[in-house]
């Protein structure tokens, strides 16, 4: 298969721009050295203005950008430091604050481009040709022609372009690229495979379930995209403190030219001042921690969204295909004297072949499940919704709820249920009249249900709520399994939405579900997350968290990278800005000369940006 694009990184006319001030910087103050190394300080005092100019000049015009769109921002300060020491004639000192601001643009650059590897990693693979099985024999086709229900081949080494079941007895995945997970999987006939993951073994067939366009991995891709355009809250908090950080510096620099009479004892506060581990800390941190999700298979669509998640104290939860597989599995059957379990659900799952509906698919997956022989039904006819009947191997069948199977019983005979819970739902069968079984179904709990709530729990959210459409009979078994603190049922989407503003009096909320009807309530929310592997696209548009794979207990992941790059990027403005004030109170008492100030901070602004690349790290 053909690739859309070179997936080798290009250079963005900003990099490349960060990159050719910070040369001139560089080589700037290299040349002066050189120069006043043998004698000619005048043209090595010449060099250093010189190399300052164009680094202060594209500062001036970030700056007036800025206000332009109402950002008071801490570039000023820098600005006002190069300016002061071209003015005073301290141009080696303005050269170094100026190499300082360049190469902390390039730090920052370098930082985002290293976090979003990841994530921008899924934008290479994405398949332009598949092979696909027609009456002519194979043909390579472009993805854009493949329909639900095309089989494809898919060859080893080869990355998937669409979603589909497996057609071949077993197929082996790497699905590293979506999930993180080292190792891989081996899939089965039936099972599903996701876009974006890799065939390492043998080649298979795989049945398209929806077109590329419509597939998991063409979603992520979107999702993707959106996520790298996002700009934290928190960087644009940290442009709010300029102003009284603004104000601190010029008091100092101020007050000490006023207290001292020395207009140098100013520009060393200024020097000193330029706040990098504001500026850059933060931002650092915030993309850093989406990186680290996005590794583990979450997507954070922005700062905003990964702060939210880590404030977040009270989870509101959707159970079908959140806590639950959301897809019917037979649990039971019940068999009538004269009738077997398994000749029952072969004559079922035979006249439900013709049905679509997701009850006749669990039927059909649980005969396969016990290798019953599937026949060809005839005389089809189907209410919908309903149930449906027709012939079988010479029986008349009727497969649908009790009402429905009232209606094909011969004219005297029982119809009864046993003794199912009240919270199973049940298919009645019908065989030539007489009522032969009865199926219970349900919709299993995730094997991993119970530990993310636990894990939940430990990560800071101190009220659990359950709200479902489904009736609280269904409900309250995962209830009283996992320990939830609260139970909403029969819920509209609208409920959903009236639970998520009442449970917000007791501190953010967040909300988790996959489906359409779980949208406005993921809106809502303080942080809305998505169940994207196999939820619905409305749900994953609208939330600020996507799972891209499809295990919940990521989410306990994520919450904790959010909670780890939060306190990194404090940590990191904290020491960093206290560092700089404390040189700020030394320069204006005398004892931090421009020069060594402008090297302090150049060492502090290193340190921080280092620092707030460890939410990159597990």
């Amino acid at each position: 298969m053909e690739r859309e694009h070179d997936t080798r990184p290009v250079r963005s006319p900003i990099w490349s721009s960060n990159i050719a001030l910070l040369g001139v910087a560089l080589g700037g103050l290299v040349a002066g050295l050189l120069l006043y190394l043998v004698g000619g300080r005048g043209s090595a005092e010449f060099v250093w203005g010189f190399a300052t100019l164009p680094v202060l000049l594209s500062l001036l015009v970030q700056i007036v950008t800025s206000l332009r769109r109402g950002d008071a921002g801490l570039d000023i300060i820098a600005a006002l430091s190069m300016s002061a020491a071209l003015a005073f004639g301290e141009s080696l000192a303005g050269n170094v604050v100026a190499l300082m601001y360049a190469g902390g643009q390039y730090l920052e650059n370098y930082a985002e481009g290293r976090a979003r590897r990841e994530m921008t990693a899924l934008l290479g693979r994405v398949a332009r040709t598949v092979m696909r099985h027609g009456s002519g024999g194979l043909e390579e086709v472009p993805i854009e022609t493949v329909v639900q229900g095309d089989t494809l081949l898919i060859r080893q080494g080869e990355v998937l372009p669409v979603d589909g079941t497996i057609a071949s007895d077993s197929a082996m995945i790497d699905t590293s690229a979506l999930t993180g997970e080292a190792l891989p999987v081996t899939l089965a006939r039936h099972d599903e495979a996701l876009s974006g993951t890799t065939a390492i073994g043998a080649s298979f067939d795989l049945v398209a379930l929806r077109p590329a366009a419509d597939s998991a991995y063409a979603a992520i891709v979107r999702l993707v995209e959106a996520a790298q355009n996002s700009k934290a809250p928190a960087v644009r908090l940290a442009d709010r403190y300029a102003l009284w950080f603004l104000a601190l510096t010029l008091l100092l620099s101020g007050g000490a030219w006023i207290w001292t009479g020395d207009p140098i004892r100013a520009l060393a506060v200024l020097v000193v001042a330029t706040p990098c581990p504001l500026i850059l800390a933060v931002p650092v941190a915030i993309i850093a921690g989406i990186s680290r999700a996005a590794k583990l298979g979450v997507l954070i669509k922005g700062g905003g969204a990964l702060e939210a998640l880590g404030r977040a104290r009270i989870a509101v939860l959707d159970k079908t295909g959140t806590l639950t597989h959301g897809h019917a599995e037979l649990s039971q059957i019940w068999a009538a004297p004269g009738f077997q379990a398994d000749e029952i659900l072969r004559l079922a799952a035979s006249l439900d072949q013709a049905s679509t509906h997701v009850m006749a698919d669990a039927l059909i997956q649980a005969a396969q499940a016990r290798s019953l022989r599937l026949s060809t039904p005839t005389d089809i006819n189907e209410t919908a919704g309903a149930g449906l009947v027709g012939t079988v191997d010479g029986h008349v069948v009727a497969v649908g709820g009790s009402a429905f199977a009232r209606g094909q019983l011969k004219p005297g005979a029982r119809i009864w249920k046993p003794g199912f819970p009240g919270s199973a739902a049940t298919i009645d069968i019908v065989i030539d009249g007489v009522l032969a079984g009865v199926v219970a179904m349900s919709d299993p709990l995730r094997a991993d249900a119970t530990t993310v709530i636990q894990r939940l729990r430990s990560a800071g959210i101190s009220r659990i709520v359950l709200a479902t459409g489904d009736r609280a009979a269904v409900a309250q078994p995962v209830v009283r399994l996992l320990a939830i603190d609260e139970l909403r049922a029969d819920l509209t989407p609208q409920d959903k939405v009236d639970v998520v503003i009442a449970a917000r009096s007791a501190g953010p909320v967040m909300m988790v579900g996959d489906g359409v009807n779980d949208a406005p309530a993921l809106a809502a929310a303080d942080v809305g997350v998505a169940m994207g592997a196999r939820g619905a696209a409305a749900s994953s548009e609208t939330a600020d968290v996507v799972l891209l794979v499809d295990r919940i207990d990521r989410l306990a992941d994520a919450i904790g990278i959010a909670h780890r790059s939060a306190k990194i990027a404090l940590q990191s403005v904290v020491v960093g800005l206290g560092l700089s004030i404390l040189a700020m109170i030394a320069a204006a008492l005398g004892y931090l000369p421009p020069l060594q100030g402008a090297l302090l901070q150049e060492a502090i602004d290193v340190a921080v940006i280092l620092n707030a690349l460890r939410a990159l790290r597990a």
